[in-house]
């Protein structure tokens, strides 16, 4: 988990810029991405492991002669890798087109299957659309939705959790991290919760899959979200993880597949676990590196320049996301203006979090997520940071 980072909330002193930071105009022609936490770009590696898998070795895994038996074999190892990424057996793991259908057959399957149960679910205001919508979408077919409030760091109370559910709670869908503001939520304290309770608990882990640690086992969960490309795999695939014994009912009337119709895409699959084990591999070393880039960042902007507010939890965070307020610029304005100068960063659009935590306002008027990836380096840092101040303050005086 991420170290500690001290730091204040909210900065009202302003000095100006070191002389490191004036050193570091942006190099000409050169592009800062900073935006990983919307989705990252496929590592050769992982390329490379897909290609045999288009051309020679094409099979389809419901074939009987030995390119089916090809396919079947990438897919089974392909489970095996992705299991041990989360302490998990591999018939646990249930590959699809993504994040936002592992969600979706994770809240609708276990609601259908349990609903002569009950049909109460909890989630949380500040979860990912895919479950918010979800979830909201069940209220129509006379399901009742409690939504857990969360505290100025996009927190939820724990005390809270307990005393909402009922003998009618069937599901809690709470993320494992806030792709926007980067809160961690205290999952373990959740799964115990819901293991005490009776209760089938989800977790949306899609932001934090091959950044930090995840245990499906010491968590407590039953269904886990992830994907591969939030973590340098290729886009349009993703994975759910059921334990074995949990009441799931399949959205499809599929043959040969459980849970989802249609061929299994190989090479997707086989990309998808060449990336995590890559991601899991270099895990440790690259979140130390992403913790001092990220210390260095927030300590930076709180310390000069006045009037920003940095969202999400001080240490219950993830390694490679930052999110601020600026007064004085919207989030758009900025952002907008971050590109214009060869940076791309990312804004939040309908504020549903920001609300949820108090950072929306007539002061702060929307906020800027800036997010990190292996290959940012800290030069990049500083040519951000030099940016961003001067942008800011450039708006602020009117010019």
């Amino acid at each position: 988990m991420v170290k500690k980072i001290k730091h204040k909330k909210v900065n009202t002193k302003s000095r100006s810029l070191t002389p490191v930071m004036k050193k570091a105009p942006l190099p000409s022609g050169k592009v800062i991405y900073m935006d990983y936490a919307a989705s990252t770009p496929v590592r050769t590696e992982v390329i490379e492991a897909m290609l045999p898998y288009m051309r020679e070795k094409f099979g389809n895994p419901s074939s009987p002669h030995r390119y089916g038996e090809e396919a079947r074999e990438a897919i089974e190892q392909s489970k095996e890798i992705i299991a041990k990424t989360i302490n998990a057996s591999p018939e646990e793991i249930v590959f699809t087109s993504g994040s936002t259908e592992s969600s979706v057959l994770a809240i609708k399957g276990v609601a259908y299957a349990k609903a002569g149960i009950g049909k109460h679910i909890l989630s949380s205001v500040v979860e990912h659309d895919s479950v918010f919508s979800t979830c909201k979408s069940l209220v129509a077919d006379g399901y009742i939705l409690s939504n857990l409030l969360v505290d100025i760091d996009g927190l939820i109370s724990i005390a809270d959790l307990r005393s909402k559910i009922t003998p009618k709670t069937t599901l809690i869908s709470i993320q494992h991290s806030n792709g926007e503001v980067g809160t961690i939520q205290p999952i373990e304290d959740v799964g115990r919760i819901a293991k005490e309770k009776n209760v089938t608990l989800h977790t949306d882990a899609t932001f934090s899959y091959g950044w930090v640690p995840l245990d499906v086992k010491k968590m407590n969960v039953d269904l886990m979200t992830f994907d591969a490309h939030h973590s340098y795999g290729p886009k349009g695939i993703g994975a759910l993880f059921i334990k074995n014994g949990t009441l799931i009912k399949p959205l499809f009337n599929s043959r040969g597949n459980q849970f989802r119709p249609g061929t299994l895409d190989i090479a997707s699959i086989v990309g998808f676990a060449k990336s995590a084990e890559l991601a899991h591999k270099e895990m440790k070393s690259n979140q130390k590196n992403l913790e001092r880039m990220q210390k260095t960042f927030i300590d930076y902007v709180e310390e000069h320049i006045k009037f920003v507010k940095l969202n999400g939890h001080i240490s219950r965070r993830l390694p490679q996301n930052i999110n601020f307020s600026f007064s004085g610029i919207t989030g758009q304005e900025l952002i907008r203006q971050l590109q214009s100068n060869q940076v791309i960063a990312s804004t939040s659009i309908d504020g549903r979090v920001l609300e949820a935590i108090g950072a929306k306002g007539e002061k702060f008027t929307g906020s800027v997520r800036f997010s990190f990836g292996k290959d940012t380096s800290p030069a990049d840092i500083k040519t951000v940071l030099y940016l961003v101040q001067n942008l800011v303050e450039k708006e602020r005086k009117g010019y």
